[in-house]
Protein backbone atom coordinates (compact mmCIF):
# COMPACT_ATOMS: atom_id res chain seq x y z
CA UNK A 1 0.00 0.00 0.00
CA UNK A 2 1.35 3.40 -0.97
CA UNK A 3 0.67 6.55 1.01
CA UNK A 4 1.62 10.19 0.57
CA UNK A 5 3.19 11.58 3.71
CA UNK A 6 5.09 14.48 5.23
CA UNK A 7 6.81 13.74 8.54
CA UNK A 8 7.67 17.25 9.62
CA UNK A 9 6.69 16.94 13.26
CA UNK A 10 7.44 13.33 14.06
CA UNK A 11 10.61 14.16 15.98
CA UNK A 12 9.52 17.61 17.09
CA UNK A 13 10.39 16.97 20.74
CA UNK A 14 14.03 16.56 19.83
CA UNK A 15 14.70 20.13 18.77
CA UNK A 16 13.42 23.42 17.56
CA UNK A 17 11.56 22.15 14.50
CA UNK A 18 12.22 23.70 11.14
CA UNK A 19 14.03 26.87 12.14
CA UNK A 20 13.51 30.18 10.36
CA UNK A 21 14.55 28.97 6.95
CA UNK A 22 11.75 26.96 5.38
CA UNK A 23 12.10 24.02 2.99
CA UNK A 24 11.13 26.11 -0.03
CA UNK A 25 14.14 28.37 0.49
CA UNK A 26 16.37 25.34 0.74
CA UNK A 27 14.79 23.85 -2.36
CA UNK A 28 15.50 27.04 -4.27
CA UNK A 29 19.17 26.73 -3.33
CA UNK A 30 19.15 23.11 -4.41
CA UNK A 31 18.08 24.22 -7.86
CA UNK A 32 21.04 26.48 -8.48
CA UNK A 33 22.95 25.25 -11.53
CA UNK A 34 26.24 25.10 -9.57
CA UNK A 35 24.97 22.76 -6.87
CA UNK A 36 24.20 19.07 -6.55
CA UNK A 37 21.88 17.23 -4.20
CA UNK A 38 23.81 16.23 -1.11
CA UNK A 39 23.68 13.29 1.30
CA UNK A 40 25.33 13.22 4.73
CA UNK A 41 25.78 9.93 6.62
CA UNK A 42 26.65 10.32 10.30
CA UNK A 43 28.48 7.41 11.95
CA UNK A 44 30.00 6.65 15.32
CA UNK A 45 33.32 5.04 14.34
CA UNK A 46 35.48 4.42 11.28
CA UNK A 47 34.24 1.24 9.54
CA UNK A 48 30.58 1.91 10.45
CA UNK A 49 30.15 3.78 7.16
CA UNK A 50 31.30 0.69 5.24
CA UNK A 51 29.02 -1.76 7.04
CA UNK A 52 25.88 0.40 7.07
CA UNK A 53 24.67 1.94 3.82
CA UNK A 54 27.94 1.87 1.90
CA UNK A 55 26.44 0.52 -1.32
CA UNK A 56 23.76 3.22 -1.20
CA UNK A 57 26.41 5.91 -0.90
CA UNK A 58 28.44 4.40 -3.74
CA UNK A 59 25.30 4.35 -5.90
CA UNK A 60 24.59 8.04 -5.32
CA UNK A 61 28.22 8.98 -5.91
CA UNK A 62 28.14 7.11 -9.22
CA UNK A 63 24.99 9.01 -10.16
CA UNK A 64 26.63 12.36 -9.51
CA UNK A 65 25.35 13.20 -6.04
CA UNK A 66 27.62 14.78 -3.42
CA UNK A 67 28.06 12.49 -0.40
CA UNK A 68 29.81 13.14 2.91
CA UNK A 69 30.53 10.70 5.73
CA UNK A 70 30.87 12.23 9.18
CA UNK A 71 32.66 10.10 11.77
CA UNK A 72 32.06 11.13 15.37
CA UNK A 73 34.99 9.36 17.06
CA UNK A 74 38.39 8.01 16.08
CA UNK A 75 37.57 4.41 16.97
CA UNK A 76 40.76 4.25 19.00
CA UNK A 77 39.15 2.10 21.72
CA UNK A 78 38.30 -0.67 19.28
CA UNK A 79 39.94 -4.06 19.50
CA UNK A 80 41.86 -5.62 16.62
CA UNK A 81 39.27 -8.01 15.16
CA UNK A 82 41.33 -9.34 12.25
CA UNK A 83 43.82 -11.99 13.47
CA UNK A 84 46.22 -11.12 10.64
CA UNK A 85 46.50 -7.57 12.03
CA UNK A 86 46.72 -8.47 15.72
CA UNK A 87 50.31 -7.41 16.32
CA UNK A 88 51.87 -5.26 19.08
CA UNK A 89 52.84 -2.46 16.70
CA UNK A 90 49.27 -2.30 15.38
CA UNK A 91 47.69 -2.21 18.83
CA UNK A 92 50.13 0.53 19.84
CA UNK A 93 49.13 2.76 16.89
CA UNK A 94 45.39 2.21 16.59
CA UNK A 95 44.53 5.91 16.35
CA UNK A 96 46.79 6.56 13.38
CA UNK A 97 46.03 3.26 11.67
CA UNK A 98 42.28 3.70 11.93
CA UNK A 99 42.55 7.18 10.42
CA UNK A 100 44.50 5.72 7.49
CA UNK A 101 41.91 2.97 7.07
CA UNK A 102 39.10 5.53 7.04
CA UNK A 103 40.88 7.58 4.39
CA UNK A 104 41.21 4.49 2.17
CA UNK A 105 37.56 3.55 2.62
CA UNK A 106 36.39 7.08 1.79
CA UNK A 107 38.47 7.06 -1.37
CA UNK A 108 37.01 3.69 -2.41
CA UNK A 109 33.46 4.91 -1.82
CA UNK A 110 34.14 8.25 -3.52
CA UNK A 111 32.79 10.25 -0.59
CA UNK A 112 33.96 13.32 1.27
CA UNK A 113 34.91 12.65 4.86
CA UNK A 114 34.90 14.68 8.07
CA UNK A 115 36.03 13.80 11.60
CA UNK A 116 34.21 15.34 14.54
CA UNK A 117 37.17 14.49 16.75
CA UNK A 118 35.51 12.98 19.80
CA UNK A 119 37.08 10.31 22.02
CA UNK A 120 35.84 6.75 21.47
CA UNK A 121 33.80 5.66 24.52
CA UNK A 122 34.57 1.97 24.06
CA UNK A 123 32.09 -0.84 24.68
CA UNK A 124 32.08 -1.59 28.42
CA UNK A 125 31.94 -5.27 29.26
CA UNK A 126 31.50 -6.99 32.60
CA UNK A 127 28.92 -7.39 35.34
CA UNK A 128 28.60 -4.67 36.36
CA UNK A 129 30.20 -2.91 33.37
CA UNK A 130 33.06 -0.53 34.14
CA UNK A 131 32.45 3.23 33.91
CA UNK A 132 33.03 4.96 30.59
CA UNK A 133 36.29 6.94 30.28
CA UNK A 134 36.13 10.55 31.36
CA UNK A 135 35.72 12.98 28.47
CA UNK A 136 34.51 10.36 25.99
CA UNK A 137 31.85 11.08 23.35
CA UNK A 138 29.00 9.38 25.20
CA UNK A 139 29.54 11.38 28.40
CA UNK A 140 29.81 14.86 26.91
CA UNK A 141 26.86 17.24 27.35
CA UNK A 142 24.55 16.86 24.36
CA UNK A 143 24.89 20.50 23.31
CA UNK A 144 28.69 20.23 23.28
CA UNK A 145 28.62 16.99 21.31
CA UNK A 146 26.12 18.43 18.81
CA UNK A 147 27.98 21.66 18.02
CA UNK A 148 30.55 20.35 15.49
CA UNK A 149 27.90 18.37 13.63
CA UNK A 150 25.75 21.49 13.31
CA UNK A 151 28.76 23.26 11.83
CA UNK A 152 29.37 20.35 9.43
CA UNK A 153 25.74 20.44 8.29
CA UNK A 154 25.80 24.19 7.74
CA UNK A 155 29.00 23.97 5.72
CA UNK A 156 28.12 20.90 3.61
CA UNK A 157 24.37 21.74 3.41
CA UNK A 158 22.96 18.22 3.04
CA UNK A 159 19.45 17.71 1.75
CA UNK A 160 19.31 14.20 3.25
CA UNK A 161 20.82 13.01 6.53
CA UNK A 162 21.22 9.33 7.48
CA UNK A 163 22.06 8.08 10.97
CA UNK A 164 21.13 5.35 13.48
CA UNK A 165 17.85 4.76 15.30
CA UNK A 166 17.32 5.37 19.01
CA UNK A 167 18.96 2.02 19.80
CA UNK A 168 22.07 2.96 17.85
CA UNK A 169 21.62 -0.07 15.59
CA UNK A 170 23.04 -1.91 18.58
CA UNK A 171 23.47 -0.51 22.10
CA UNK A 172 27.02 0.82 21.90
CA UNK A 173 27.25 4.10 23.87
CA UNK A 174 28.75 5.92 20.88
CA UNK A 175 26.06 4.68 18.51
CA UNK A 176 23.31 5.88 20.82
CA UNK A 177 25.03 9.25 21.23
CA UNK A 178 25.48 9.43 17.44
CA UNK A 179 21.71 9.10 17.10
CA UNK A 180 21.13 11.81 19.69
CA UNK A 181 23.49 14.36 18.15
CA UNK A 182 22.24 13.65 14.62
CA UNK A 183 18.62 14.28 15.53
CA UNK A 184 19.55 17.38 17.55
CA UNK A 185 21.73 18.75 14.74
CA UNK A 186 19.05 18.15 12.11
CA UNK A 187 16.88 20.69 13.93
CA UNK A 188 19.55 23.03 15.25
CA UNK A 189 21.29 23.47 11.88
CA UNK A 190 18.27 25.45 10.66
CA UNK A 191 17.84 27.58 13.78
CA UNK A 192 19.73 30.90 13.58
CA UNK A 193 19.53 31.26 17.36
CA UNK A 194 21.26 27.92 17.96
CA UNK A 195 25.05 27.78 17.64
CA UNK A 196 25.38 31.20 15.96
CA UNK A 197 29.14 30.72 15.67
CA UNK A 198 28.64 27.59 13.53
CA UNK A 199 27.76 29.36 10.26
CA UNK A 200 24.74 30.25 8.16
CA UNK A 201 21.62 28.21 9.06
CA UNK A 202 20.72 25.32 6.77
CA UNK A 203 17.65 23.08 6.80
CA UNK A 204 18.11 19.45 5.74
CA UNK A 205 14.91 18.13 4.21
CA UNK A 206 14.85 14.45 5.15
CA UNK A 207 16.18 12.36 8.04
CA UNK A 208 16.55 8.59 7.85
CA UNK A 209 17.61 5.78 10.15
CA UNK A 210 19.71 3.07 8.55
CA UNK A 211 18.47 -0.49 9.16
CA UNK A 212 21.11 -2.76 7.69
CA UNK A 213 20.83 -5.78 9.98
CA UNK A 214 17.36 -7.31 9.88
CA UNK A 215 16.34 -10.79 10.89
CA UNK A 216 14.60 -11.26 7.52
CA UNK A 217 17.84 -10.52 5.65
CA UNK A 218 19.98 -12.76 7.83
CA UNK A 219 17.38 -15.55 7.57
CA UNK A 220 17.39 -15.32 3.77
CA UNK A 221 21.18 -15.51 3.64
CA UNK A 222 21.28 -18.36 6.16
CA UNK A 223 18.80 -20.46 4.20
CA UNK A 224 20.62 -19.81 0.91
CA UNK A 225 23.93 -21.00 2.35
CA UNK A 226 22.37 -24.09 3.94
CA UNK A 227 20.52 -24.96 0.72
CA UNK A 228 23.83 -24.72 -1.16
CA UNK A 229 25.48 -27.10 1.29
CA UNK A 230 27.65 -24.33 2.71
CA UNK A 231 28.34 -23.49 6.33
CA UNK A 232 26.28 -20.55 7.57
CA UNK A 233 27.75 -18.07 10.06
CA UNK A 234 24.25 -16.77 10.80
CA UNK A 235 22.75 -19.73 12.69
CA UNK A 236 23.97 -18.64 16.12
CA UNK A 237 23.07 -15.02 15.41
CA UNK A 238 19.51 -15.98 14.45
CA UNK A 239 19.15 -18.17 17.51
CA UNK A 240 20.18 -15.32 19.79
CA UNK A 241 17.77 -12.99 18.01
CA UNK A 242 14.75 -14.97 19.19
CA UNK A 243 11.39 -15.34 17.52
CA UNK A 244 9.66 -12.88 19.85
CA UNK A 245 11.99 -9.95 19.13
CA UNK A 246 10.64 -7.46 16.61
CA UNK A 247 12.43 -7.23 13.27
CA UNK A 248 13.56 -3.79 12.15
CA UNK A 249 12.04 -4.57 8.74
CA UNK A 250 8.72 -3.65 10.35
CA UNK A 251 10.02 -0.06 10.54
CA UNK A 252 11.49 0.17 7.05
CA UNK A 253 9.94 2.72 4.71
CA UNK A 254 12.62 2.92 2.03
CA UNK A 255 14.56 0.26 0.13
CA UNK A 256 17.31 1.52 -2.15
CA UNK A 257 18.39 -0.88 -4.90
CA UNK A 258 22.18 -0.78 -4.93
CA UNK A 259 23.31 -4.33 -5.80
CA UNK A 260 25.62 -3.07 -8.54
CA UNK A 261 27.71 -1.43 -5.81
CA UNK A 262 28.07 -4.35 -3.38
CA UNK A 263 31.62 -4.97 -4.59
CA UNK A 264 32.56 -1.37 -3.78
CA UNK A 265 31.00 -1.81 -0.34
CA UNK A 266 33.09 -4.92 0.29
CA UNK A 267 36.28 -3.20 -0.86
CA UNK A 268 35.55 -0.37 1.58
CA UNK A 269 35.01 -2.88 4.36
CA UNK A 270 38.34 -4.55 3.64
CA UNK A 271 40.04 -1.16 3.88
CA UNK A 272 39.35 -1.34 7.62
CA UNK A 273 41.83 -4.16 8.03
CA UNK A 274 42.08 -3.93 11.83
CA UNK A 275 38.32 -4.44 12.15
CA UNK A 276 37.35 -6.69 9.26
CA UNK A 277 38.60 -10.25 8.89
CA UNK A 278 38.46 -11.07 5.15
CA UNK A 279 37.39 -14.60 6.13
CA UNK A 280 34.54 -13.43 8.34
CA UNK A 281 30.76 -13.54 7.93
CA UNK A 282 30.84 -10.19 6.13
CA UNK A 283 31.88 -12.07 3.00
CA UNK A 284 30.20 -15.45 3.59
CA UNK A 285 27.46 -14.98 1.00
CA UNK A 286 28.64 -14.82 -2.62
CA UNK A 287 27.86 -11.48 -4.28
CA UNK A 288 25.72 -13.05 -6.98
CA UNK A 289 23.56 -14.65 -4.28
CA UNK A 290 23.27 -11.35 -2.41
CA UNK A 291 22.29 -9.51 -5.59
CA UNK A 292 19.56 -12.04 -6.28
CA UNK A 293 18.19 -12.45 -2.75
CA UNK A 294 18.57 -8.99 -1.28
CA UNK A 295 19.59 -6.26 -3.77
CA UNK A 296 18.63 -3.35 -1.49
CA UNK A 297 19.68 -1.45 1.60
CA UNK A 298 16.96 -0.43 4.03
CA UNK A 299 16.06 2.83 5.76
CA UNK A 300 13.34 4.34 7.92
CA UNK A 301 12.13 7.83 7.04
CA UNK A 302 11.58 9.65 10.34
CA UNK A 303 11.47 13.27 9.19
CA UNK A 304 10.50 14.81 5.87
CA UNK A 305 9.87 18.45 5.10
CA UNK A 306 8.83 17.53 1.56
CA UNK A 307 5.91 15.44 0.40
CA UNK A 308 6.82 11.88 -0.44
CA UNK A 309 5.04 8.61 -1.05
CA UNK A 310 5.72 5.52 1.05
CA UNK A 311 7.18 3.06 0.46
CA UNK A 312 10.13 4.74 -1.26
CA UNK A 313 13.03 3.46 -3.35
CA UNK A 314 15.07 6.67 -3.27
CA UNK A 315 16.39 8.73 -0.34
CA UNK A 316 15.87 11.88 -2.42
CA UNK A 317 12.22 11.10 -3.25
CA UNK A 318 10.21 14.31 -3.05
CA UNK A 319 13.25 16.57 -3.37
CA UNK A 320 13.16 18.25 -6.76
CA UNK A 321 16.42 18.40 -8.65
CA UNK A 322 16.85 20.90 -11.45
CA UNK A 323 17.78 19.00 -14.58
Amino acid sequence: MMSSIRLGARLGACGSGYGRKGPLAVMAEAERPDTRLRLMAVHAHPDDESSKGAATMAKYVAEGYDVMVVTCTGGEAGSVLNPAMDRPEVRANMTEIRREEMARAAKILGVRHRWLGFVDSGLPEGDPPPPLPEGCFALLPLAEATAPLVQAMREFRPHVVVTYDENGGYPHPDHIRCHEVSVAAFDAAADPVAYPEAGEPWQPLKLYYSHGFSRAKMQAFHEALVDAGMESPYAEWLEKWGEDKADVMERVTTRVECADHFEVRDDALRAHATQIDPNSRWFAVPLDVQRKLWPTEEYELVRSLVDTTLPEDDLFAGIREEG
